[in-house]
C-alpha cells in the first residue's frame, strides 16, 4: 500500500462519499474506489460498508483510518525536518482565524509576515472555534488563532495575549456617567450580542453568569457583526461589549462611550492553535513570533482576569 491509497482512504472516511472524495483529492472516482479496492484486497478485509448510505466505516476499518491518520501525518514530518533542516521557511500554510479577530488582528500582522516570509503561501479562512477544530483534527488546516483555553487533548495552545472586554454604554444609559464599571453593573438582559456559535458571546455569558439580569426585557437581539450591535446600542436598545483591539478603530465620538472595566479586567485569552502532530512548527514559530511583536505595543493591560469561551455548563 502507498501512502496516497491511505489518503484516499482517508478522505473517504471523512467524507462518507467516493465521488465527494475524489474530488477532494483530485482524482476521477474510478481511480479512488480502486485504489481503495487494492488495499482491501491486500488486507483480505473491508474498510467501508457500501451498502449503506452514506458510506459507514467498518469495525476493523475504524482502526486502519486510526493508523492511517498517524500514518500520512508522520509522511508528512519527513518533509518537515528536510525543511528545517534546510532552514526553508515556506509553502503552503493553511491559517484559521475566528471571526472575532480576524478584522482586528488580521491587518496588524498579515503585512510583515509576507514581507518576512515572502516563500510562505497563508492560505487564511474564517472560521468559528467547532469548524477550526474539526479541520484541525481532520488535517485540513496546520494552525488557527482562536480563544482559548480549549480544553481539547488534541490540540495544543501558544498564548499570544490577553485582550480585555470593553463596555460599549450610550448616553442615555446609567452607566454613562461612570468612569470605570465592574461586572456587577452589567445587566444580561440588556446587553446585545453575538449570534449563536461565536465563543466571544459565550465568553459575554459566562462574564455575566453572576451579574444582575432584568426579567421585564420585551426583545432579545443577537447579530453577525459587532457594528450592528454598536448602532443598535446607539438606538437605545441597549449595551454591548467588545474585544479591545475592535475598539481602536472606532470613531472618536464612539470612543466616548467605552468604558473600561475595573482591575482585574476581564478578558479573553487569544492562542496560536495547532495539532499535537506538530508539523510545520517553524511556520507556527514565525506567526507566533510576529503576531507577539505586533500586539505588544497595543495591549498593555496586566492585571486581567481570564474568561472562558467555553459554552458556559447548566
Amino acid at each position: 500500500m502507498t501512502i496516497t491509497q491511505l489518503q484516499y482512504v482517508l478522505a473517504v472516511a471523512e467524507h462518507r462519499n467516493f465521488t465527494l472524495a475524489a474530488e477532494k483529492c483530485f482524482v476521477t472516482q474510478p481511480t479512488l474506489s480502486m485504489q481503495i479496492q487494492k488495499i482491501e484486497e491486500e488486507l483480505s478485509i473491508l474498510i467501508f460498508d457500501r451498502s449503506k448510505k452514506p458510506i459507514q466505516v467498518t469495525e476493523i476499518g475504524e482502526k486502519i483510518v486510526n493508523q492511517a491518520k498517524k500514518i500520512v501525518s508522520e509522511a508528512d514530518r519527513i518533509k518537515d525536518i528536510v525543511e528545517q533542516q534546510k532552514g526553508f521557511i515556506g509553502g503552503d500554510f493553511r491559517l484559521g482565524i475566528i471571526p472575532t479577530i480576524m478584522p482586528t488582528l488580521l491587518p496588524m500582522f498579515l503585512s510583515n509576515f509576507v514581507k518576512k516570509y515572502p516563500k510562505v503561501k497563508l492560505l487564511i479562512e474564517e472560521l468559528n472555534t467547532d469548524e477550526i477544530i474539526l479541520k484541525l483534527k481532520n488535517g485540513h488546516l496546520d494552525a488557527a488563532i482562536a480563544a482559548t483555553p480549549l480544553e481539547d487533548e488534541k490540540i495544543k495552545e501558544i498564548v499570544l495575549y490577553f485582550e480585555p472586554f470593553v463596555a460599549y454604554i450610550p448616553e442615555n444609559h446609567s452607566n454613562f456617567q461612570k468612569k470605570e464599571i465592574t461586572i456587577n453593573d452589567l445587566d444580561v438582559s440588556e446587553i446585545l450580542l453575538l449570534q449563536d456559535g461565536h465563543c466571544f458571546r459565550d465568553g459575554i455569558l459566562n462574564l455575566c453568569k453572576n451579574a444582575s439580569a432584568n426579567e421585564k426585557s420585551s426583545f432579545q437581539i443577537e447579530s453577525g457583526s459587532f457594528e450592528t450591535l454598536i448602532k443598535l446600542a446607539d438606538e437605545g436598545l441597549g449595551t454591548t461589549l467588545l474585544p479591545y483591539l475592535h475598539t481602536l478603530d472606532l470613531k472618536e465620538k464612539d470612543k466616548l462611550k467605552l468604558r473600561h472595566f475595573a482591575e482585574p479586567k476581564p478578558a479573553r485569552e487569544v492562542s496560536l492553535i495547532y495539532p499535537k502532530s506538530e508539523l510545520k512548527m517553524h511556520i507556527i514559530d514565525a506567526l507566533r513570533s510576529t503576531i507577539a511583536g505586533v500586539v505588544k505595543g497595543a495591549i498593555v493591560f496586566q492585571n486581567v482576569q481570564i474568561i472562558s469561551p467555553l459554552p458556559k455548563k447548566n
